[in-house]
């Protein structure tokens, strides 16, 4: 036999074999549109929930939250409550960063303590507010004491992005996020690595073939910001992408139709809520003609109840969301730990709320700035836009102030707004996550009310959250979340709304989703149709 067709049989079907092995290599890159971004690369400058979405893919944290938002082991393999005060995680081994060094209880430590240092604006120091004191017992275990009994510990550290204690030391607040952001500092252990960032424009990340855990499908994972919804929509339509985050409500049959694409929803744990500021000199608002006010009329319990009154909760959902969301009276949905069964839903009373503002001196009202994100949350825009228009109805001259989130979030940390709203997720399941954060007074000692920016403060709230911190026995920690809900709702200062509702489209026959409650759109949900 000759040889030579053998050799040039060998060689054709190899290169047939690389071309086949070409086109699976284009094709295993994942390019979603999602509506924002991170705001930088540093997993810890900001709890904002589209920043943390997208680092997870690069930064591992020590625990995890499930698709049902229980919580698993992740970098910890295994925790436990050694007494009152102190928790041991043991922490999984053989675990790379993404410049091939190893993963320790040294990077746990470093991360733990950079936290109060670099935040940002939403700073992430509520996942470590407990935490007093970090102990390396040996490469894999860590021991952390905190600052009284912290039932909740193994939740908070959902959030607890590792970073590389290598990568990233000797970093400020005000080096850290070029740092991170070109790179150099940007070394994890999750599934993907850092390739490159555009602010407001698009995440590319690479595959991490040394991780750890399962190996994802994807070589290339591209996140598109698109923060227009139609242009989302349209680049999904043109092939452009392969899905589609946060799709208005609006286009949701049409895209049903296209025998192209699947459309998945699923009933989030976020809920869109109004917040009341009780100041003194509250920054915005007025008599009607402009005129400075007596004093802050939101003090007044009757004007907040008129408020409540003024504001169709069902309308908000069945038409501002077009059907996306469901009326909300509380700050959680019914699956969270804490929920109260007995609250009741409010009455829709224009007439009512007139005679509350006119009994409480205000016959004609007032005027309002009233702002709120118009780019974060499905709907956010047009239940902010009712809302103005439903007080408007009642004599209060609510002006619609939406404010893309780069703009929203600083100013309401600053204190800028006399009332707002924005969406809140209980991520980590327990309610005394929401409630500490925003019911409980601003109490920096206490580490407490981080979020609570409108001044509110009732000791019976904060008597009810500091016992719920340290109650080891979980019926009674239900009991008193239960009640610190409905004192939330009796007092009125913050107006829960709808619980948000989320859309997602895709190629039909590219890929499919397993969607979470809590909106995280993760490429590590995400595979092949086929």
């Amino acid at each position: 036999m000759n040889p030579l067709p053998t050799r040039l049989t060998r060689l054709l079907a190899a290169c047939a074999l690389g071309a086949a092995l070409a086109l699976p290599a284009s094709a295993q890159t994942l390019t979603i549109g999602v509506r924002a971004g991170p705001e930088s690369i540093d997993p810890h400058f900001t709890a904002t929930g589209t920043h943390a979405e997208a680092l997870k893919h690069v930064f591992d944290t020590l625990t995890w939250s499930g698709d049902g938002l229980e919580v698993q082991p992740r970098l910890a393999e295994s925790w436990r409550a050694l007494d009152a005060t102190t928790w041991e995680f043991k922490l999984r081994r053989g675990v790379k960063f993404h410049d091939g060094s190893d993963f320790t209880a040294e990077d746990v430590k470093f991360s733990i303590d950079r936290i109060p240092m670099v935040s940002g604006p939403n700073p992430t120091t509520i996942y470590v507010r407990r935490v007093k004191s970090v102990q390396v017992v040996d490469p894999h275990t860590v021991r952390v004491q905190t600052d009284g009994p912290a039932p909740n510990l193994p939740y908070d550290f959902i959030r607890l992005f590792i970073v590389s204690s290598k990568a990233a030391a000797g970093l400020t607040k005000d080096t850290a996020n070029a740092a991170f952001n070109s790179g150099k500092a940007a070394v994890g252990t999750g599934p993907y690595k850092f390739v490159s960032w555009t602010p407001k424009d698009q995440l590319v990340l690479d595959r991490f073939d040394g991780y750890w855990g399962p190996k994802e499908p994807w070589a290339r994972h591209v996140r598109k910001e698109i923060p227009n919804d139609a242009a989302r929509v349209a680049q999904l339509k043109a092939g452009q992408l392969d899905l589609i985050v946060r799709v208005p409500a609006a286009d949701v049959p049409t895209l049903k139709r296209d025998a192209k694409l699947t459309v998945q929803t699923v009933d989030t744990v976020y809920v869109f809520n109004m917040e009341l500021d009780q100041r003194d000199n509250s920054p915005q608002i007025t008599a009607k003609d402009g005129s400075k006010l007596a004093k802050n009329p939101l003090q007044d319990a009757r004007v907040r109840q008129a408020i409540n009154m003024a504001i169709d909760r069902n309308a908000l959902a069945e038409v501002a969301m077009e059907g996306l969301g469901k009326p909300s009276y509380q700050m959680v949905t019914p699956s969270i730990f804490g929920f109260s069964k007995k609250v009741q839903p409010s009455k829709v009373d224009p007439a009512g709320a007139k005679r509350l503002l006119a009994e409480a001196g205000y016959p004609n009202g007032f005027k309002i700035v009233f702002s709120f994100t118009s780019d974060r949350l499905p709907g956010d825009r047009q239940v902010g836009t009712a809302v103005a228009q439903m007080l408007a109805a009642v004599g209060i001259d609510a002006q619609a102030n939406a404010q893309p989130v780069a703009v929203f979030f600083p100013a309401r940390t600053r204190g800028d707004y006399s009332m707002s709203m924005a969406g809140w997720g209980t991520l980590t399941g327990e309610s005394h996550y929401t409630l500490s954060s925003v019911a409980h007074s601003n109490d920096k000692d206490r580490k407490m009310g981080a979020f609570n920016v409108i001044g509110y403060k009732n000791p019976v709230m904060d008597k009810l959250l500091q016992d719920a911190a340290v109650e080891m026995d979980e019926n009674k920690r239900r009991s008193l979340l239960e009640q610190a809900n409905e004192l939330l709702v009796q007092d009125g200062s913050r107006l829960p709304l709808v619980a948000i509702g989320s859309a997602w489209a895709m190629q039909k026959d590219k890929v499919k989703i397993t969607p979470r409650v809590d909106e995280d759109t993760l490429a590590m949900n995400i595979r092949p149709a086929r």
